[in-house]
């Protein structure tokens, strides 16, 4: 742990990465407790009807020990791609933690994802198996077909056809397990994320990835050192910042962690959630405190600390949070690839206005230009981090020119533009690329295009992200129609849906603009910026 005795100067100065040669998440999260501190609980669960179950860390050892003999039993071994598409369920958490204790690899899928976000996904990782529900199976089936790797699925709310009932299958195993004996360096999670052109990309993470988040995630929660800690978040735990800026690091610490999948989140179902079960430690993507500031809570709701991350914040909901719940909000900064590189800290160091703050000790981060130099202070550039670096993905799955593009001069490209100030503070400026930040997540363009043109009376599309109040972005196609069609409210609500049923909720046009042609490159590519412009001109 970072020493909070220290000031952030010397902490950085004297920051030395102890990375082991062998190390295994699962052990780390969950066995390590439960030998010292088996009925130490580990998740709360919190249920749809409004009751509560508790797991400790022995419970999570046992489910998880249990679910990989199941997975080994079914030819899962070291290397072995798994899918979850799941929620924030307890399945989910000791589906992670048998997958990484068998040296496999875990591929957590998002799951409001439609048939062909899954199928891209599923058939790129390889997966032999998918640990689902009954939604998640209705997806599976109508593209079984497709999914020429896929072995099993596996479903954790009861029977579906053609699937293994998860719990009963379970309950047949032993509770205990010889753990695979894994190197730091050896893979153990694909995460797909979004880029502007193409298909999305997975990121493959070595063990290390807990290890490599732990100054971060430490940092933006003020050192995570009182004995009432008790973490949430809203974020799913398929993205990087649900799983390990939350999760995972929080069971590191002997934490515990509720859980709770709303139907659809609202402000004042959060803030009773936060009051019932004592949540100390949160960890909001700022869409979600734009909602929340609706519905102000009829007192002060003190936690320990709140952190933020996926977009910047503004004076505005730093101020809410310290009339809210009496701290104030660390920012965070990060990507897939990388994440939590950058941090503010309140008990390290006063936040300076418009700055997400400095660099987390052990990494070391470069504002440089388009050939990888350093560039003035107070210039704009590249927020750049230098290589290799324990948070660090291993490669872009499959994709060896990808991967290769990603690094220049020795230092991972994050693809957004920045300023470093003379105190070392670093502000984020904009994206280098089109990918659209909307309510914490990053959409790339790209393979929303893709799914339009599928659609029967589309001949062409452009998508862009336009200025949106909550969702600080909202997604916005462009489109052109195949001829003789003409556009109707209808037609409308009806490609709205099938985006969603197609490739996911979060991710469907909110605003769309019929047009005869779009602006083109002479090689094909969509003029992004001329489709702004056409948009500012509405």
């Amino acid at each position: 742990m970072l020493d909070f005795n220290n000031n952030y100067k010397k902490l950085y100065s004297d920051f030395e990465w102890e990375i082991p040669e062998y190390y295994n998440i699962g052990f780390d999260v969950c066995d390590k407790w439960a030998e010292s501190y088996p009925e130490k609980t580990a998740l709360i669960h919190v249920l749809k009807n409004g009751q509560a179950d508790q797991y400790s860390f022995n419970d999570i050892k046992c489910l998880s020990n249990q679910a990989a003999n199941m997975l080994t039993d079914k030819g899962i071994g070291k290397g072995d791609r798994v899918a979850i598409l799941l929620s924030q369920t307890p399945e989910t958490a000791y589906a992670h933690v048998a997958i990484y204790k068998l040296g496999a690899i875990a591929v957590p899928l998002f799951s409001l994802f439609g048939e062909e976000a899954l199928s891209y996904r599923l058939n790129d990782s390889g997966a032999k198996i998918v640990i689902t529900d009954r939604e998640g199976a209705a997806k599976i089936a109508s593209i079984r077909n497709e999914l020429t790797k896929l072995e099993h699925v596996f479903i954790i709310d009861g029977d579906y056809e053609n699937c293994i009932n998860f719990q009963q299958e379970r309950k047949k195993q032993k509770t205990t397990l010889t753990l695979c004996k894994t190197r730091s360096e050896d893979p153990a999670l694909i995460i797909y994320t979004s880029g502007t052109t193409g298909q999305p990309k997975g990121a493959l993470h070595a063990q290390r990835i807990l290890l490599g988040h732990l100054p971060g995630v430490e940092m933006s929660h003020n050192g995570f050192n009182n004995d009432d800690d008790c973490f949430w978040t809203p974020a799913d735990w398929a993205w990087i910042g649900g799983l390990y800026d939350g999760l995972m690091p929080s069971w590191h610490h002997g934490i515990p962690v509720v859980a709770h999948r709303f139907e659809k989140f609202n402000a004042e179902s959060a803030f009773k959630l936060i009051k019932r079960y004592n949540v100390k430690n949160i960890f909001f993507p700022p869409t979600a405190m734009k909602i929340m500031r609706s519905a102000e809570p009829s007192r002060l709701l003190p936690v320990n600390s709140i952190a933020s991350g996926g977009e910047p914040l503004g004076s505005e909901l730093i101020r809410w949070g310290q009339d809210t719940f009496g701290v104030t909000i660390n920012e965070f900064y990060g990507q897939t690839e990388c994440n939590m590189v950058i941090s503010s800290c309140k008990k390290l160091f006063e936040p300076e206005s418009g700055a997400i703050g400095l660099a987390v000790p052990g990494h070391k981060i470069r504002i440089t230009d388009d050939d990888g130099f350093e560039v003035a202070r107070g210039d704009l550039g590249n927020i750049a981090v230098k290589a290799p670096d324990p948070v660090m993905f291993l490669e872009y799955w499959g994709n060896p020119e990808a991967t290769g593009g990603k690094f220049l001069n020795g230092y991972l490209l994050t693809g957004d533009k920045g300023v470093m100030d003379e105190n070392n503070y670093i502000q984020f400026i904009g994206r280098d690329d089109d990918v659209i930040t909307s309510s914490g997540y990053r959409i790339g363009p790209g393979e929303i295009e893709n799914c339009l043109l599928g659609h029967s009376d589309i001949s062409n599309v452009g998508v862009i992200g336009v200025p949106d109040k909550i969702r600080t972005e909202a997604v916005k196609a462009f489109i052109v129609l195949k001829s003789g069609i003409t556009p109707t409210e209808e037609m409308t609500e009806n490609i709205q849906l099938f985006v969603k049923n197609q490739l996911s909720a979060h991710e469907y046009p909110r605003h769309i603009e019929y047009v005869d042609v779009l602006p083109m490159t002479t090689t094909g590519k969509i003029i992004r910026n001329k489709l702004r412009e056409l948009h500012e001109i509405k």
